[in-house]
């Protein structure tokens, strides 16, 4: 896992066509935009989460 330390207004790049943004800092919480093609999906993990485990109980 690669960790990084970022300030608002600053961006990481994950490959040459997705931009994760610090649009805030709040306390504990940071707001963050992300750009990318409109073919990648973009998921909450706790929401893939609890998809899974709903899915499972059928």
């Amino acid at each position: 896992m690669l960790i990084l330390t970022r300030k608002k207004g600053q961006s990481i790049l994950l490959g040459n066509n997705i931009e994760i943004f610090i649009s805030a800092v709040d306390g504990d919480q940071v707001k963050i935009g992300i750009e990318a093609p409109k073919d990648i999906t973009i998921l909450r993990k706790e929401y893939m989460i609890r998809f899974k485990k709903a899915t499972r109980k059928r």
